[in-house]
């Protein structure tokens, strides 16, 4: 295997976030899919005219590539939305190891959220490494915090890296991220990760009015009880802290239910947090299509504009988005942030040009499903289960709580 210029397919693109890392560590694309309209164009604007609006099936034709990357789309079990069994769009994580597996790729590199682990009680995670590693890949399957890796976001992600015939490394943290629960539990002799409010002192002040400078960089000024709210929380506050008769009704009526079940008020938990203050000294929370109407700025009472959840997605500010307002803030939520991809694709660059590949059979090199010393009951079922499988040493490093490879 030669070091040139190596190739690579774009499946379920979105914008491009994954594209955007490997076109900058030197890969040349040569296809990217995605069924979403204002996805395709916003991709063809700001990478090229590879982009292929398209449903993605196991019959689809792609050309023959160094690399395969994708991430199927996460609504049916990411825990944003609602989990629904048997959702086809779960599927499509079987249609992405079904194209790897027909068109043999020296790599994949796979995304998604980590609700991936437990959907349909793991399902997923075997309709994923089964065919690969029969296929001959060589697969490292973590979840990590994307902030231990340098992008100003509490953003927990599964990510899979596999080499055919040839053993693949795995990018490793490089920054300490506080801010969320678990996250002191990674690399605290490394250098902090960047917070929300170096993302924020980048941009100028945001517009009241469409389309605002940089592109999306505006937001409709609060009112009323919105106002109030926003008046009322300290950063790092979430709708629990506000008096009830600040709360949103749907708040209030989901937090009555839990209290009527005999949870006690302290412990009240249930209800999403709704509208929650960031702080400033810290990594954001995760940025999501209802980023723009939840997060409130740490400092000014008005919600985060477009351009800021794309600055936290660490987009270049003349990256320009395609479609409405609400098209936008799914796009920009559901996307890869190009900074991480570039660390994925210049780390897998550089195993590529040394790769050895050869006649060695496929495995999985590593599963690491959580990096905190617990787990849920479901996913430890899960950890059981993939060991049992694919690694002789998994029982025993489950007993023992060194997860970590």
């Amino acid at each position: 295997m030669t070091n040139s210029r190596f190739t690579m397919v774009d499946l379920f693109c979105g914008v491009g976030g994954l594209s955007s890392g490997f076109i900058a560590s030197g890969f040349q694309p040569l296809l990217a899919i995605d069924r979403a309209e204002a996805a395709v164009a916003t991709y063809a604007r700001n990478l090229g005219r590879h982009a292929r609006r398209s449903e993605i099936d196991e019959e689809t034709e792609i050309p023959a590539s160094t690399v395969v990357v994708g991430g199927p789309p996460c609504q049916g079990f990411s825990s944003a939305g609602l989990r629904k069994a048997g959702d086809s769009r779960n599927s499509l994580v079987s249609c992405f190891a079904d194209l790897v597996r027909r068109h043999k790729p020296d790599a994949f590199v796979f995304e998604n959220v980590e609700g991936f682990l437990t959907a349909e009680d793991g399902a997923r995670v075997f309709d994923l490494l089964v065919p690969l590693v029969e296929a001959g890949y060589r697969i490292h399957l973590r979840k990590v915090n994307l902030a231990n890796h340098g992008i100003p976001q509490h953003r927990k992600r599964v990510i899979a890296i596999g080499g055919l015939g040839w053993d693949p490394s795995f990018p490793e943290p490089t920054h300490f991220a506080s801010g969320a629960p678990g996250s002191e539990s990674i690399g605290r002799d490394l250098p902090s990760a960047p917070t929300l409010g170096d993302v924020l002192e980048g941009l100028p002040p945001p517009s009241t009015t469409p389309p605002g400078e940089p592109q999306g960089h505006y937001y409709r000024p609060l009112e009323g009880i919105d106002l109030a709210r926003a008046r009322a929380l300290e950063p790092g506050q979430t709708m629990r802290d506000l008096p009830a008769e600040l709360w949103h009704e749907s708040f209030a009526r989901r937090a009555f239910r839990r209290v009527m079940d005999g949870t006690p008020t302290e412990r009240r938990g249930g209800p999403p947090s709704g509208v929650k203050r960031l702080r400033a000294d810290v990594p954001s929370k995760t940025i999501t299509s209802g980023a723009t109407a939840e997060f409130l700025h740490p400092t000014e009472d008005r919600t985060l504009t477009l351009r800021e959840c794309a600055a936290i997605q660490t987009f270049a500010d003349d990256f320009a988005f395609q479609g409405g307002h609400n098209e936008q803030a799914l796009l920009i939520g559901n996307a890869v942030p190009p900074a991480f991809a570039r660390i994925l694709a210049s780390h897998l660059a550089a195993d590529l040009a040394r790769a050895d590949a050869g006649a060695r059979e496929g495995a999985l090199l590593s599963f690491t499903p959580t990096a905190s010393s617990g787990m849920s009951p479901a996913l430890s079922r899960l950890a059981r289960r993939v060991y049992s499988m694919f690694q002789r040493d998994g029982a025993e490093r489950l007993r023992q709580g060194t997860l970590w490879p």
